[in-house]
């Protein structure tokens, strides 16, 4: 079994969240696999850049999830990944998807509806947690 360390982020600006579209329709929270010599929280902060191409201020730590899958689709190789979550406020509404890993666009959605759209569970679990906090600071 192989062991992947990732970070990612719920990053909002005003009542919106940013979600990011891969090719398959699925709309997804920006994360990755921590660099050699990078701790968690810079990774967060490069992968929301690179994945979304926003710029980010970590706000809190959210939390983390876990989950397993098969790597690929001709190996029995089971990968163990962790994700650790921060909260991140965008410096703006500006965001490129990085179209080499298979995003096709990236928006900000209201608050009300992003939990709709996200692909994921767990993810909507972390989204929901953002959500909470973020009405505290408002």
């Amino acid at each position: 079994m192989k062991v992947e360390i990732s970070a990612g982020g719920v990053v909002y600006f005003g009542n919106a969240i940013l979600l990011l579209r891969k090719f398959n329709g699925d709309w997804v929270l920006p994360k990755g696999k921590i660099e050699e010599d990078e701790d968690i929280v810079e990774a967060s902060v490069r992968e929301v850049f690179e994945e979304g191409g926003v710029k980010a201020d970590v706000i809190k730590y959210l939390g983390k999830i876990n989950y397993s899958f098969k790597n690929g689709w001709n190996s029995d190789e089971i990968v163990n990944k962790t994700v650790h979550w921060y909260l991140m406020k965008a410096r703006s509404m500006d965001c490129i998807p990085q179209k080499e890993e298979g995003f096709i666009d990236a928006k900000f959605i209201h608050i009300n509806r992003v939990k709709d759209l996200a692909k994921y569970e767990d993810e909507k679990n972390i989204i929901n947690k953002a959500i909470e906090e973020i009405k505290k600071t408002s």
